[in-house]
């Protein structure tokens, strides 16, 4: 399969955003997937109450949906596989602050998209076990159907008994494929001290990382 372009990654980095914004429709499903399922449900709800609150102001959603999403997501787990091989050679100091960065920078890039929620929604079609015991939940996000609505996957692990989500899987392009990549360029020619500068930078300005044009 041939590597996202640049503008494939920002069209569906702008659709990510909206899968964390946006409600999920229920569907009847089996037990085998309840519990995963349940998660991103549960995790949709409590962020359509925030995104449907027309008194609130931006910055207010922003921060109310910040805590649902650290809430539900496994940010330790999402950046080991994000950095890969290139964990190990981080230190627990640099670990924990790559983590917190990066977990900072989903935020920053995502949440712009909070004034764009349109009163979409996202309906669960189906689930899949994967290797390692994690489970996949597919859902779709409806913008009028046909080639308008948007597939949107996410990946989940237990972890301390709980399921949490660990990847977004775009229309075929994974959150954690797409940074790991950018990444590992990246460390190629800079220290892990100066990743998480460059990150804390792109935070402190509103930036996102883009692949490099080819």
């Amino acid at each position: 399969m041939r590597p996202p372009t640049t503008s494939t990654i920002r069209t569906t980095c702008a659709e990510l955003a909206l899968a964390l914004l946006l409600g999920v429709a229920g569907t009847a499903w089996s037990a085998a997937g309840d519990a995963q399922r349940a998660v991103v449900q549960r995790l949709a709800d409590q962020v359509l109450v925030v995104l449907r609150d027309k008194q609130a102001t931006s910055e207010a959603k922003l921060s109310k949906i910040e805590k649902l999403v650290y809430a539900a997501v496994d940010f330790e787990t999402l950046s080991r596989l994000v950095l890969a091989r290139n964990w190990g050679s981080f230190t627990p100091d640099q670990q924990a602050r790559f983590e917190a960065e990066f977990k900072r920078h989903l935020s920053v890039t995502y949440g712009k998209s909070i004034d764009s929620y349109r009163n979409e929604q996202v309906e669960i079609t189906g689930d899949r076990e994967e290797a390692r015991g994690d489970w996949t939940v597919k859902t779709k996000i409806l913008r009028g159907g046909g080639t308008d609505d948007v597939l949107v996957d996410y990946r989940l692990r237990q972890s301390g008994g709980d399921w949490k989500i660990i990847d977004f899987i775009v229309e075929g392009v994974s959150l954690v494929a797409n940074f790991r990549s950018q990444f590992q360029d990246l460390l190629a020619s800079k220290s892990p001290d100066e990743l998480i500068a460059l990150i804390r930078e792109k935070n402190a300005k509103g930036e996102a990382f883009e692949k490099p044009k080819t």
